[in-house]
């Protein structure tokens, strides 16, 4: 597919189409949740690998997390601290859409907010979107929409003249998982998680 205007990107997102936007991380490769399968399949990635759930903004997680009314209120503040940023937080959940994006453990799902004005304007329109970094699974991440068009011509992917203003470190976000009591640090990504 040729690369697109924004619109006929969100439009595509909306249609269940695998799309790809920058971030402030690494470009992602996105599709509504119930269309995870996509990702997996083009970047021949294993289901042991779950996936993330990025929204515009941590109020709209919420709902796809479960935990404990304490427990809620400490991812809150995480969130608050932290979001939007290069950060992803491992929390339980009962979603439905954890069946898709996380096949071999849907008890957790992954959810974060990233720091950049292009991927929350497009996130905002679509809802939450399953997503990982734009590239075949074990090699680099790809970090244009020529080189990713390129590599997925299936995907989806902005006009570069669209995404100038994006600031893309090239490195993912840092992971942390909730393990009950506090956090355990499953990545060392773009910055220093301080708990």
């Amino acid at each position: 597919m040729p690369q697109v205007s924004m619109d006929a990107l969100i439009d595509g997102a909306r249609k269940g189409l695998l799309v790809s936007f920058p971030t402030d991380t690494v470009p992602a490769l996105a599709a509504k949740p119930e269309n995870a399968d996509l990702i997996y399949t083009a970047k021949q990635r294993s289901l042991d690998k779950p996936l993330i759930l990025m929204a515009a903004s941590p109020s709209e997680l919420w709902n796809f997390v479960d935990g404990s009314k304490y427990e809620l209120e400490i991812w809150r503040q995480v969130a608050a601290k932290y979001l939007p940023g290069a950060l992803t937080m491992v929390l339980p959940t009962k979603a439905l859409v954890a069946k898709t994006m996380n096949p071999n453990n849907p008890t957790t799902i992954g959810v974060r907010v990233p720091a950049s004005e292009i991927a929350c304007s497009i996130l905002a329109q679509t809802g939450p979107l399953a997503t990982t970094s734009a590239n075949l699974s074990g090699q680099s991440a790809l970090l244009t929409m020529t080189k990713i068009a390129q590599q997925f011509p299936q995907v989806l992917t902005l006009f570069d003249s669209q995404c100038q203003d994006t600031a893309a470190i090239g490195v993912p976000s840092t992971v942390i998982k909730w393990n009950g009591n506090n956090w355990d640090i499953l990545r060392q990504g773009a910055f220093k998680f301080i708990n």
